[in-house]
């Protein structure tokens, strides 16, 4: 039997009504009801913004939401606040000021790709063709809204760690290029399917894409990875292709040669008003800068400063509040919207993720990061951290190697999460051994050692 909605459930009201949507993917035209109203992601169609289209936006969202921006873990930007009303209204602005906005499945290329000295190949135009042959597809695909593809160039600053349905990453083997094609989950965790030729790319993510939608529209690549495995032989030993270094951090300067730098800046938690992203990207015009582009790691990749001007740059980005260097405490720290912003959160997670920057250094080293989360569902990183401070009835939860939803190690009480996040920090700055790691000391330490540490008084 077949259901159809009535005429005026459209995805506005749709939203309104169920605020705990699992599954969804919040776009301009389908947002998303969270605690602090409605709620917008958006991809820009090419590469980067002008500044004066981040400005643009910035002041749309200042005019139409309550002024909170966004960039996710994925380099998505999201704009908070809005209401049914002013949906249309931040629509209509943003096609006025000409910036072009991305639509369908989500397929992702690293944030430096065309600039990247390392890249193997041109990922960007992979994406275009891909692109071009799922909207072409006719019946249209319908496929499930959170599915990505990320098509990665093989470069230095990759996507090695951000989760996909569909992997694709240039290789060289043999000094001739291919593509991996791997499903279900980072460049670490994800499934190796087969290595294709260039010609092959497109037909065979496009085989995968229609298996999916034949399932339907819950329907994720690793459903699928057993099935498609055993369709594929490979000449070559999947085995032996060298995984992708690790990215570095995107906060900081990243030179790529022929005195050519870019200035990555991280959002403290994810988060910045419209006002202060607009007083940067001023102050960013007048030392040179011309193109942003958003990046994973709640960041902004600046381009355009000359290589003499970077410092200042990134001096100027931490005057402002910002995170713009490498070993900035911050960068360690995954925060979802928390308390006032999202209707299941009951703690303040920007309070509690700048109270353990403040306090607990020694646990930002760099071997972990440390999840706040403000409910069960771990949205902010989903998968196990190795330190997750949660909502706990009476107060918060620490989870050590877990996730959000994982039974607490510990319990604190809401007054005291200073005192113990101190002496956690504490702890583990006495007892590291030589050369070892925070999250080593952790493990080692156990959960009676953790336990005994943050419930003293």
């Amino acid at each position: 039997m077949t259901f159809h909605a009535a005429p005026s459930d459209g995805p506005i009201e749709a939203a309104q009504r169920s605020p705990m949507r699992r599954g969804a993917c919040p776009s301009l035209s389908a947002p998303m009801m969270t605690g602090d109203g409605l709620l917008a992601r958006l991809r820009p169609e090419k590469p980067g913004f002008a500044l004066r289209e981040l400005m643009e936006i910035a002041d749309a969202a200042a005019v139409c939401g309550n002024g909170i921006l966004e960039i996710t873990a994925r380099g998505n930007l999201q704009i908070r606040g809005l209401t049914a009303q002013s949906v249309p209204v931040l629509s209509q602005k943003i096609a006025d000021a000409g910036i072009a906005i991305a639509q369908g499945l989500a397929i992702e290329t690293p944030p430096l790709a065309g600039l990247d000295p390392a890249d193997i190949a041109d990922a960007v135009s992979m994406a275009e063709r891909l692109h071009m042959a799922v909207s072409a597809h006719q019946p249209p695909l319908a496929l499930a809204p959170k599915l990505s593809v990320i098509v990665d160039g093989g470069g230095q600053v990759n996507l090695g760690a951000v989760t996909a349905d569909i992997r694709l990453r240039a290789v060289r083997i043999n000094d001739e290029v291919y593509w991996l094609l791997s499903l279900a989950g980072t460049e670490i965790t994800a499934s190796r399917i087969a290595v294709l030729e260039d010609a092959a790319v497109v037909p065979a993510a496009m085989d995968i894409l229609k298996n999916l939608a034949a399932i339907g529209r819950d329907a994720r690549a690793r459903d699928i990875v057993g099935a498609v495995a055993t369709r594929w032989a490979s000449a070559f030993d999947l085995d032996a292709i060298p995984p992708q270094m690790a990215a570095p951090s995107s906060a900081g300067i990243h030179d790529l040669g022929n005195e050519c730098c870019i200035l990555g800046i991280g959002l403290p938690f994810g988060q910045i008003h419209a006002r202060a992203l607009c007083t940067l990207l001023e102050a960013l015009d007048i030392v040179g800068a011309t193109e942003i582009r958003l990046a994973p790691g709640h960041a902004l990749m600046v381009l355009g400063i000359a290589q003499d001007r970077i410092a200042a740059a990134q001096a100027l980005a931490l005057g402002h509040g910002l995170r713009a260097f490498p070993r900035d405490p911050r960068n360690h720290i995954a925060a979802c919207a928390g308390l006032g912003a999202c209707a299941s959160a009951r703690i303040d997670t920007r309070a509690v993720a700048q109270m353990l920057a403040d306090t607990a250094p020694t646990l930002l080293d760099g071997s972990l990061t440390v999840h706040v989360s403000g409910c069960a569902k771990g949205c902010a990183k989903p998968s196990a951290s190795g330190l997750t401070i949660t909502a706990a009835p009476t107060g918060y939860g620490l989870v050590v190697n877990g996730s959000a939803s994982a039974q607490p190690t510990a319990y604190i009480d809401e007054n005291n999460i200073r005192t113990a996040l101190a002496h956690l920090d504490k702890l583990v700055s006495e007892r590291k051994q030589g050369g070892e790691s925070a999250r080593s000391c952790l493990t080692r330490l156990g959960a009676d050692g953790i336990r005994a540490a943050v419930q003293q008084g």
